[in-house]
């Protein structure tokens, strides 16, 4: 999932930012490679200089977010994931063998009450984290948690190492591996989600010496995550979604036997979470035209209609924490996530209908700053709306059918 970095870019970005310059950094429990070095040094730009990155069959395309130029297209061998590593720089790509640091190229150097900004070419570092069939990626009270599927080995990062060019990471393995998640949290404890590699049940809360506090193993199928407001976190299950309040973990049922909630968006403004909703138990590729609001203070759980399929990677949240969803009828509907009312369909793109295949390439839908970038593989478009004012504000065509899409603010 793309989890709202904005708690963390807040708490870290002018701190990061200025860690450039220090030189050195303590031990921590694993440490790999540096930051490489650009062909040219960087340049220094009146305001700050939002990029995006978007994976394709045999590479990386980084474009300029507001003229939509492109700015590299970088090789990268196999099909790779990209997600974002919220300190407004880097992305982190999901390869065989763990996680890649992309340096974007593009970032804000803090002098006290004001601030340097800087480009440079991006580039593929040789910072890396993870073991074997990276998985979920999550920005949540300045950390970034990263969960590798494979060993079951979970990476907390602090963004300031990644901002000295240092991959250094605090890690221990969960005992069974498994399609999973973790979060950090900011008093130290992290939720793991429970499972192995047949099944997975529930979720654990494991305290700062990563000794289990709490527990719940109500969530068959337990998938994806999200954070809302007040620190709450939701798990997505096959028959409702977890609420985790502190240590408090509460089921949240769906209306039907089989309602699997697997995809999540959240907003730290808001206390309700966006997910995609899913009925049929027995479908190879179920694509559904409802979506899920649940209220993290109240356990409501309301479904809207949109009366258009989506994906995946369909799922965002706009300004005021509106819910954005990329509809495969081509238009962005926005939705009142407190009343359930849609209260704009914007038109962007033709009409799409995702594949059968998930690496397959497919629109995608990020926002930043109010503005929601929407890929469309088959024309070889990439366009720009602005939220507020509900209009196209840029288009180009991009050399390659776009998979996955991320950007970064610099």
């Amino acid at each position: 999932m793309f989890t709202s970095p904005t708690r963390l870019i807040r708490s870290v970005l002018a701190v990061s930012a200025a860690a450039v310059v220090l030189a050195g950094c303590s031990g921590t429990d694993s440490h790999h490679g540096g930051v490489a070095s650009p062909s040219s040094g960087p340049i220094e730009q009146r305001s700050a200089t939002p990029r995006l990155a978007l994976s394709h069959d045999g590479g990386i395309l980084v474009l300029d977010a507001q003229s939509l130029d492109q700015v590299a297209d970088l090789p990268v061998d196999g099909f790779v994931r990209l997600n974002s590593a919220g300190d407004g720089r880097h992305v982190l790509v999901s390869e065989a063998g763990g996680f890649r640091v992309l340096d974007m190229g593009t970032w804000t150097r803090r002098h006290g009450d004001h601030g340097h900004h800087q480009t440079a070419e991006p580039a593929l570092t040789e910072m890396r984290f993870g073991a074997d069939e990276p998985g979920h990626v999550v920005v949540h009270d300045s950390r970034i948690t990263l969960f590798s599927d494979g060993t079951g080995q979970v990476d907390i990062v602090e963004p300031a190492e990644l901002m000295r060019g240092k991959a250094v990471s605090t890690t221990f393995t969960l005992p069974q591996p498994h399609h999973g998640v973790a979060v950090f949290r900011g008093d130290g404890t992290v939720v793991v989600t429970r499972g192995d590699e047949e099944k997975r049940t529930g979720i654990a809360i494991l305290d700062a010496s990563r000794k289990e506090i709490a527990r719940n193993d109500e969530c068959p199928g337990v998938h994806g995550e999200a954070a809302a407001a007040d620190g709450r976190l939701t798990f997505g299950c096959e028959n409702g979604i977890l609420v985790v309040d502190g240590t408090d973990i509460r089921k949240v049922d769906s209306p039907d036997p089989y309602g699997r909630i697997g995809n999540q968006a959240g907003d730290d403004s808001s206390p309700i979470v966006l997910g995609d909703y899913k009925s049929d138990p027995d479908a190879d590729i179920e694509r559904p035209t409802r979506i899920s609001l649940t209220d993290t203070r109240t356990g409501r759980l309301r479904l809207v209609d949109l009366g258009t399929s989506y994906s995946f990677r369909s799922l965002e949240r706009g300004p005021g924490g509106s819910a954005v969803v990329l509809g495969s009828d081509g238009a962005l509907h926005l939705v009142d996530v407190e009343t359930g009312e849609r209260t704009a369909r914007i038109p962007v793109i033709g009409q799409w209908t995702e594949p059968d295949e998930w690496q397959s390439p497919m629109p995608n839908v990020a926002v930043q700053d109010g503005i929601a970038y929407v890929s469309d593989p088959d024309a070889r478009r990439i366009v720009a709306v602005d939220l507020t004012s509900r209009q196209k504000i840029a288009e180009a065509d991009v050399p390659h059918e776009t998979i996955e899409l991320v950007a970064v603010t610099g």
